[in-house]
């Protein structure tokens, strides 16, 4: 293997950081409701973000599966968006400093790169690393948004109820990432968001800030989320107003809920205890095109129309 230390770049003036909280945000895995993608942009829109090292996205992204956009003016090319996957330090609204890694999910080199954030886990003293993503479940929008955590050590989740059984998925950079730490002794929590399966390939607002909300309570950091709020208020009156309008999209919510209800209530009895079905495993259940064909054509044209 090369040098891990060839695939990214520090830069100068970060001698101070040491100790902090890493938050891990990759753009290219499943991310059900934009779920982490919402978080990042919160952050960036709402702090000053320091860039701390840049990765060689040359050898790690294939520009062919996704081509970077370039700007072209009459005669001439003005612009290329060249991939960016650094890491910053932000600043939390009580000025507490902290870590994120943002950018395109390495499509090369995982282990390479893994071996290299683990380096600048161990250059910074990163005391906890972080992940967040959505996925998409049997879960109604109308009951507060759930999660699956995950963690290196089982103390990090301690008091958390499994809702997924066991499971085979594809694999990710951030999984990996996650795997290849805890075999190094270090922390790492994941957060899988639950996204409503008829609302996994739109915007959801209200998963993004349940993940600002499970980051701050592992890290105690005051997280902005006022953004999000703002968004997510128009994004429930939409989607209200789309299932009044819908007899087949109020029996799937009724359904889901009365599923959901039953779940809550068997968790507190171990003897009964059930997990929650992932999307593709509603029994008896529409598939999440079919439930949200309607919603998401509503979002889309009130989006058209400058209501998005």
């Amino acid at each position: 293997m090369r040098d891990p230390a060839d695939l990214y770049q520090l830069h100068p003036g970060f001698d101070d950081v040491a100790g902090l909280a890493m938050l891990v945000c990759l753009d290219g895995f499943v991310d059900a409701g934009h779920t982490g993608r919402q978080m990042a942009s919160e952050l960036f829109d709402r702090s000053t973000a320091e860039e701390i090292a840049t990765f060689d996205t040359d050898r790690l992204v294939d520009y062919r599966s996704r081509r970077p956009t370039m700007t072209f003016v009459e005669n001439v090319w003005t612009d290329y968006d060249a991939p960016k996957l650094a890491l910053y330090r932000m600043f939390d609204q009580d000025d507490v400093p902290f870590l994120l890694l943002h950018g395109p999910e390495p499509d090369r080199e995982w282990e390479g790169f893994v071996a290299a954030v683990a380096e600048l886990v161990d250059h910074f003293s990163i005391t906890l690393t972080l992940s967040v993503h959505g996925i998409p479940m049997a879960v109604p929008h109308t009951r507060p948004v759930t999660v699956t955590p995950h963690s290196t050590r089982p103390e990090l989740v301690a008091g958390h109820t499994p809702w997924i059984g066991r499971v085979e998925v594809p694999g990710s950079a951030v999984s990996l990432l996650e795997f290849r730490l805890g075999e190094r002794g270090h922390d790492f929590i994941g957060y899988a968001v639950h996204v409503p399966s008829y609302l996994a390939q739109s915007p959801y607002p209200r998963a993004a800030i349940a993940a600002v909300e499970f980051v701050a309570g592992a890290t105690g950091l005051a997280l902005p989320s006022q953004g999000l709020e703002d968004v997510a208020g128009a994004t429930d009156v939409d989607i209200a107003e789309q299932v009044a309008a819908s007899e087949e999209v109020q029996r799937v919510v009724t359904n889901l809920e009365r599923q959901y209800d039953d779940i809550m209530s068997s968790r507190t009895d171990p003897e009964e205890r059930t997990t929650l079905p992932l999307a593709e495993e509603e029994a008896g259940l529409p598939t999440a095109d079919e439930l949200g064909a309607e919603l998401e054509r509503y979002l889309a044209e009130r989006e058209g129309d400058g209501n998005g």
